[in-house]
């Protein structure tokens, strides 16, 4: 080959390579679009699995919110879910009383502490506190203990549980008064509240 047909061929072949140049830089540039489209779709798919499994929990969450408001209404009322009602332990304590028609009571309250049986429940994150109760009064017979005790539970006091009832007769032998008290009762309760508030800290 001569060199005049080289140099004839110089031309074509510059032109070739440049093809060549860019074809390669075209693909190339195309696949990395392919690869950058690729991951952008699998990152849009994965916020819409998320976003489905939000809406799901969030469906779900209501259900339940739904199905368990009244209950939780209810207790709320009662006493059972907050801060320690005392003034409504108290209350309850003095129309229970005056509608036994016993002789008065006189209580104490110890602090308030973790509920000793909450292990038993699983609550979870849920706080369950006791605060213990001692209460001394007079009856005139044995069936006024339950009595009493029934009345308060009525009371929307809260929860709380007899532990025990110490009951003691009383000697009116020297006196001849007809109504009066015959037994001296002494019980342990405890009152039992769950505070959503404390779980709620517990977490922060």
């Amino acid at each position: 080959m001569k060199s005049s047909d080289l140099r004839a061929l110089r031309a074509p072949l510059a032109v070739l390579l440049i093809v060549l140049l860019t074809g390669a830089a075209a693909v190339f540039y195309s696949k990395h679009l392919a690869d950058a489209s690729s991951q952008l779709l699998d990152q849009q798919q994965n916020q819409l699995r998320e976003a489905r499994i939000r809406y799901q929990k969030s469906g779900d969450e209501k259900e339940i919110i739904t199905r368990y408001l009244s209950d939780y209404q209810r207790l709320q009322k009662q006493g059972f879910i907050g801060t320690e009602p005392r003034l409504n332990w108290l209350d309850g304590l003095r129309v229970a009383n005056q509608q036994a028609e016993l002789f008065g009571v006189e209580y104490q309250i110890g602090a308030q502490q973790p509920y000793a049986l909450a292990a038993e429940y699983n609550p979870g994150n849920l706080s369950i506190q006791q605060s213990l109760m001692k209460l001394n009064f007079l009856l005139l017979h044995e069936g006024d203990l339950m009595r009493f005790f029934n009345i308060l539970s009525t009371k929307n006091v809260g929860l709380f549980h007899l532990n025990q009832c110490k009951l003691e007769r009383l000697d009116n032998s020297a006196t001849t008064v007809r109504f009066q008290p015959n037994l001296h009762a002494e019980c342990n309760l405890t009152w039992i509240t769950l505070n959503p508030a404390d779980s709620t800290r517990s977490k922060q």
